[in-house]
């Protein structure tokens, strides 16, 4: 199944080495949907930590109140779809406003081939090797009419269908 990966880069570097390069999957996380506060606490992410124990102590006290056991349970599958679903957002946004820069989107398979993608537009290839860089092109099909490459989604970007 095909993720997106979100590639970042340190604030100020011009060239992405791979040490420094940050790789987000773009997606649910289950372990954030599991354990929410304590997936944002491992993440760094404080404040979204705090809010999410809060309004998780706020429903579990409202499930022990009758006649409100709905809303709680409402309030706490709300905050663990909130951070499975966004988590990982929260986690770009989090490095984006401390200086980081969104330096590419990947669609790929696995962590691996985004990453061979990524970095073989970046890779200086030592004059000893002979092995050539992936040719990662958009190409139409040898049958098909102009400018019907292959893409991603349900319309070109002609904006055609």
């Amino acid at each position: 199944m095909t993720s997106s990966y979100i590639f970042l880069t340190p604030p100020g570097s011009t060239s992405a080495a791979a040490d420094e390069t940050r790789t987000i999957r773009d997606g649910f996380t289950l372990l954030g949907f599991l354990f929410p506060w304590v997936w944002l606490l491992a993440h760094r992410l404080w404040l979204h930590a705090a809010a999410a124990f809060l309004l998780q102590g706020i429903g579990g006290a409202l499930m022990d109140e009758p006649g409100l056991g709905p809303a709680g349970a409402a309030i706490l599958l709300g905050v663990n779809m909130l951070v499975g679903l966004e988590g990982q957002n929260f986690r770009v946004r989090n490095l984006a406003a401390k200086g980081w820069n969104e330096d590419a989107l990947i669609a790929a398979d696995t962590i691996g081939t985004a990453e061979q993608v990524y970095f073989s537009d970046r890779a200086v290839i030592a004059a000893s090797d002979d092995a050539a860089a992936p040719d990662w092109q958009n190409r139409a099909r040898p049958n098909s009419p102009h400018g019907h490459g292959t893409s991603l989604g349900l319309f070109g970007f002609d904006g055609g269908r």
